[in-house]
């Protein structure tokens, strides 16, 4: 029987071979990292987004001179927003690179870019996940709204179309009504209300055309001047006045509306502009947050 040498060195040769899986050529996509990290970062985004409204109402008052102003809520909500962005996805991003087994036999280049990766998955994954939960919670308050409002309006509807029938045919801005009343002028006055309501009818109309034509500014103010004892001359005057003062009036709500229109544009647009900050904020530190997990989860495995 062949003797062993004991004092022989053990060279590799020696050695069992041991043959290992070859991780380079295998997936670098670990989905189940990628959904735990997006689910944590989700959930965090709705307990921030939740806290931001509490704190939003608290700092509002329906009182004069009291609460925070519309611009400092504006811009605390667009500081909010980011907050919430910088905070979820950098936690997402870095539970999904602590939870992804170690990669041993790959390059540390691709080990780190596999690890970025991972952390802009797990930002894009979470932005469908909370898009798709606030659609859900918003579509089904209107819905609850919209099956409310039905069961109050049906109540009604059947006695109120008639009379909204009657109305919109009487009504001072129709303008069949205006029309009509023009084949029943004569010089021979109505009572009190027909007389009224036909003085409407032609002040809206020239509200709403701009102009007054002459036969209903003399008309209207023969109407003036029967029911109130004054000359031809001032019931005219007094016509021309007021329909200025009705053009003014609505001039300023024109304006006003349009004011009101474009302080919404702006408003839009800037919390436009911050949604997309915030993203891409978000869309860096999940990335970053990734790569500072696997750079921990290595140190611990080594």
């Amino acid at each position: 029987m062949q003797s062993i040498d004991a004092s022989r060195d053990v060279t590799s040769a020696d050695r069992p071979l041991v043959v290992g899986r070859n991780e380079s050529l295998s997936s670098g996509v670990s989905w189940g990292a990628i959904l735990g990290g997006a689910f944590v970062a989700a959930a965090m985004g709705l307990i921030l987004v939740t806290l931001g409204t509490a704190l939003g109402f608290a700092s509002t008052s329906p009182w004069q001179n009291e609460g925070a102003s519309a611009k400092a809520i504006g811009i605390g909500a667009i500081v909010w927003l980011i907050v919430v962005q910088v905070v979820s996805a950098s936690l997402g991003g870095y539970v999904a690179g602590r939870l992804r087994t170690k990669w041993a036999t790959v390059h540390t280049d691709e080990v780190i870019f596999r690890d970025t990766g991972h952390g802009l998955i797990v930002w894009a994954v979470g932005v469908v996940i909370t898009t798709f939960m606030v659609a859900s919670i918003a579509t089904s308050a209107v819905s609850k709204t919209a099956d409310v409002a039905g069961t109050a309006v049906s109540g009604v509807a059947s006695g109120a179309a008639s009379a909204a029938g009657e109305a919109a045919r009487s009504s001072p801005a129709d303008p069949n009504a205006y029309v009509t009343d023009m084949l029943f002028r004569s010089e021979k006055q109505g009572d009190e209300a027909s007389n009224r309501a036909a003085a409407q009818r032609i002040v809206a109309n020239a509200v709403r055309t701009g102009e007054m034509p002459p036969g209903d500014r003399t008309y209207l103010a023969q109407l003036i001047a029967a029911r109130t004892g004054v000359s031809q001359a001032e019931a005219e005057k007094r016509v021309d006045e007021t329909i200025n003062q009705a053009k003014q009036a609505r001039a300023k709500t024109e304006q006003a509306a349009r004011e009101a229109a474009d302080a919404a544009r702006k408003a839009a647009a800037s919390l436009a502009f911050a949604s997309f900050l915030a993203m891409l904020i978000g869309a860096f530190c999940s990335t970053y947050a990734a790569r500072v997990g696997g750079r921990h989860r290595d140190l611990v495995n080594d």
